[in-house]
């Protein structure tokens, strides 16, 4: 059966489109992802079915139509917090998983703690959307906390333009804060929580281009360096204006 490659990816490797499947590489947390994916369908999560191992050893996905929300219009904020609201269930049944032991992961960052495993990457450029509106690319996962992955994941939907005016961006957060219905304690923290999870990508793509660490290092010259830099700027200048917007 032919092989289409699929482009847009920066971090997982060759990906291809085999009929109703996707083709990526196997790596020693692929099966801990896998049984991840499988308990979070098993709570009522929709995410991309895992089917097995091909004859070449990639990993075998399920194929999703659709066009990534990146590539989309502008969401509204109904949409916002209908996202912010698939965050919440996927943390909420992630946090009654209880992983092997001896599971092995994979995460470009490490978190500032471990309470359940996230997905790490819930941004626009891995939601899907389509007849369903689904998150894919799931290698990534691993324990990290809630504050720190909805930090980034409310950071890349309500402000990823930092020319954007403020207050529109903080108008979009809330929406998508409150799609997930974050409780007091979370509001409290999320400003400070996304400005250190834009330091750390930041930090993850500068010190990959210093020791040629890829594809970070090639993604840090290529102009996610001076994105992140200036997210980071955006996120720190204005954090009075997301503490007002989710108080």
């Amino acid at each position: 059966m032919r092989e289409e490659v699929l482009e847009g990816g920066n971090a997982s490797g060759p990906v291809v489109r085999v009929g109703d499947t996707v083709r990526k590489a196997w790596t020693a947390a692929t099966p801990h992802v896998i049984a991840y994916v499988r308990a979070l369908r098993d709570g009522g999560v929709d995410a991309p079915e895992p089917l097995g191992r091909d004859p070449q050893g990639r990993q075998i996905i399920e194929f999703l139509p659709g066009t990534l929300a990146m590539d989309a219009a502008p969401l509204s904020a109904a949409e916002l917090g209908r996202v912010g609201g698939m965050v919440r269930r996927i943390h909420d049944v992630s946090a009654r998983y209880v992983p092997a032991a001896d599971a092995v992961w994979e995460p470009p960052l490490s978190p500032p703690a471990q309470e359940l495993i996230c997905h790490n990457d819930l941004a626009p450029w891995n939601l899907m959307l389509g007849d369903r509106w689904i998150f894919i690319d799931w290698d990534g996962a691993s324990p990290s906390t809630r504050s720190w992955d909805l930090a980034f994941s409310a950071q890349t939907f309500a402000l990823p333009d930092p020319a954007r005016d403020p207050q529109r961006s903080a108008d979009d957060l809330a929406a998508f804060v409150d799609g997930y219905g974050a409780d007091e304690e979370l509001r409290a923290v999320l400003p400070d929580m996304m400005r250190r999870r834009t330091q750390a990508m930041l930090d993850l793509l500068r010190s990959s281009a210093e020791v040629g660490r890829e594809p970070w290092g090639t993604m840090y010259r290529t102009g996610h360096g001076a994105h992140w830099a200036a997210v980071l700027d955006y996120v720190t200048a204005h954090r009075g204006v997301w503490q007002r917007a989710l108080a």
